[in-house]
């Protein structure tokens, strides 16, 4: 009678570490080698550093870093701001709390490409915002909400503001109540049980929501092409990667450039989660038990 002999002891957990680790580095790690090695090769020769020398060079490119700063950290800003009042007041289960996040899920679910076809049908000289501004008397001139950094910024927060409220709703209902409780017996306010107690334990979900945020805020390129001046102010670094890849068919210029807008986000996250640590280095949230 034969046996089947394995040279080691595999443990349960040990069968899915491989296929997780070969999982990442065909989705994360390989993509990401090869278009840094490809930034190194430029299409017309010259040296390893020539279209890193191209972008900041030109100055049709390295604008769009700024221009898509000027968009992304005001729409990270007001996402998180105002995921904290609204999380706060929903942070008890309540019918009230099912339907906003159930309402807040359709954005989430349209995507930014349906968000900003509706913001064109609403928000346009012709919509009916427009015309309801105008038949109220609201405003003189014309309200023009499209096609400009308004438009661009707007579709950030309503793509943008679900994605963090969940978040920080999350972050929120983790903090276990009693503590708030026995502040109150000790005589503190709901500001200061706010500003003592929540506030502190929510900084680090509220750094994660804001990375988060950050990084999808500034990868953005449907908005800023179907509602933004893409030839003008809402030229971001995306437009200028697809441009050089698809326009010039420069995909090693291409890479320099998403290499480059990785390398900015990666700057902004790690100043955000080095500047949570000046606020608080305890644990996650209170915890419920």
């Amino acid at each position: 009678m034969s046996t089947l002999s394995l040279t080691g002891p595999r443990d349960a957990k040990g069968w899915l570490v491989t296929p997780a680790l070969g999982f990442i580095v065909a989705l994360f790690v390989y993509p990401f080698a090869y278009g840094l090695v490809l930034s190194f090769q430029p299409m017309n020769g010259g040296s390893a550093l020539a279209n890193y020398a191209t972008f900041f060079s030109d100055s049709s490119m390295w604008p769009t870093v700024i221009v898509t700063l000027k968009l992304a950290v005001p729409a990270t800003l007001i996402n998180v701001g105002l995921s904290v009042p609204v999380a706060f007041a929903l942070r008890r289960k309540s019918p009230y709390q099912k339907l906003v996040t159930t309402l807040l899920v359709i954005p989430v679910t349209l995507g930014t490409v349906l968000i900003a076809d509706g913001m064109l049908t609403y928000f346009s000289p012709l919509g009916w915002f427009t015309q309801a501004v105008n038949a109220l008397h609201l405003y003189g001139g014309e309200v023009r909400l499209t096609h400009n950094y308004w438009g661009v910024l707007i579709s950030l927060v309503v793509s943008g503001f679900p994605f963090a409220f969940l978040l920080t709703l999350s972050y929120v209902t983790g903090i276990d109540p009693t503590l708030a409780r026995a502040a109150a017996t000790l005589g503190a306010s709901p500001w200061q049980q706010f500003r003592q107690i929540y506030l502190p334990l929510l900084v680090p979900g509220l750094t994660m929501a804001a990375c988060l945020s950050f990084v999808q805020a500034f990868s953005v390129f449907p908005s800023a092409v179907l509602l933004g001046a893409p030839a003008g102010p809402t030229r971001v670094i995306s437009i200028a990667a697809a441009e050089a890849a698809f326009e010039s068919y420069d995909y090693s210029l291409a890479s320099t450039i998403a290499i480059i807008m990785g390398f900015v986000q990666l700057i902004v996250v790690a100043a955000m989660l080095g500047a949570r640590r000046m606020f608080y280095t305890g644990p996650v949230t209170g915890g419920k038990g």
